[in-house]
């Protein structure tokens, strides 16, 4: 019977002060496991810094580490999806992970011990976590938020840390997404799954190239993907607004009737009006424009990633 062979994904930009240590760590874990083969596959997405030097470092001594260097930061996203649906890549399960040890790279026994269980795929799920307390609320609150609205179950508290067997991977590479949101395809696409709770560690070192248009970009990006709700709210928002409109007028056209001489409607309640309208506006043709960009980008079609090199494919 063939040895199982279990690829370890990951991405890298700027981290020269945690990828000496995520992979030392990430080599005592897998060593932990003979009976199977391992191959790391760390994707870097134009590192300005250091990494790429670390990088071909560890390549030279370690033929299972194989290295991506992009011609370009093409942002985490497509590069991590790129990363994964690689054609050459053809193991029987496949760990996605952060390289910047927020995601403990000793949980990866523990995955393993549930897909050898049956499960086809295992989520890491941070339940508690060490990063600031506000923003982790932010997260906690978003997720929910998405839930609620989504077309499919999503899973709350969910970065796509986890363990994914070929049959989840196959299914993957058929979505020809540019821009895909990966948390809401392991909901959408299925299998037998279970979940793993941890607590999410501080970044070790360096700093976070995510800032609020990232995270931004991002989050838009779940709602656009999953679910057509903010859509209907405009739809829904017009009617109301008309309506409350509709019996604002009628009120002023009563109330003038009755008091005919005293009562001076003002330029207040037009301007207000004005404003308040004009806002509402604003939103949903920002939420409609979300669509058209995401529509726009299908349409292009671009390649996820442009490679300059690769080491030890």
């Amino acid at each position: 019977m063939s040895r199982k062979k279990i690829s370890i994904h990951s991405g890298t930009f700027n981290e020269e002060s945690n990828i000496k240590e995520f992979y030392s760590r990430l080599k005592a874990v897998l060593a932990k496991h003979p009976e199977y083969d391992f191959e790391i596959i760390i994707a870097d997405n134009f590192s300005t810094d250091n990494t790429r030097e670390i990088l071909r470092s560890l390549a030279s001594e370690d033929r299972s580490l194989k290295i991506i260097f992009n011609a370009n930061n093409f942002g985490p996203t497509r590069s991590g999806m790129y990363n994964l649906t690689h054609p050459e890549i053809n193991s029987d399960a496949s760990v996605i992970m952060a390289s910047d040890l927020q995601d403990p790279p000793e949980m990866i026994s523990e995955f393993i011990k549930k897909w050898e269980d049956g499960y086809k795929v295992v989520c890491g799920i941070k339940n508690k976590s060490k990063e600031n307390f506000l923003m982790f609320q932010i997260r906690k609150l978003y997720y929910w938020l998405l839930k609620k609205c989504s077309d499919t179950e999503l899973i709350s508290n969910f970065t796509g840390f986890g363990l994914y067997d070929r049959c989840f991977m196959d299914a993957l590479k058929r979505y020809k997404d540019p821009y895909p949101y990966f948390r809401g395809l392991v909901s959408e696409i299925g299998f037998k799954r279970c979940e793993v709770t941890f607590t999410q560690e501080k970044r070790k070192g360096g700093r976070s190239s995510y800032n609020f248009f990232s995270y931004y970009d991002y989050a838009m990006t779940g709602f656009v993907n999953h679910t057509k709700l903010p859509l209907r709210l405009a739809v829904f928002s017009g009617f109301f607004i008309s309506f409350l409109s509709l019996l604002t007028a009628l009120g002023y056209f009563i109330y003038k009737l009755c008091n005919w001489d005293s009562f001076q409607v003002g330029m207040a309640p037009l301007v207000i009006g004005l404003f308040f309208f004009s806002a509402i506006q604003l939103i949903f043709i920002g939420i409609l424009g979300e669509y058209i960009g995401a529509i726009y980008t299908q349409v292009k079609n671009k390649p996820l990633v442009i490679e300059e090199e690769r080491i030890n494919f």
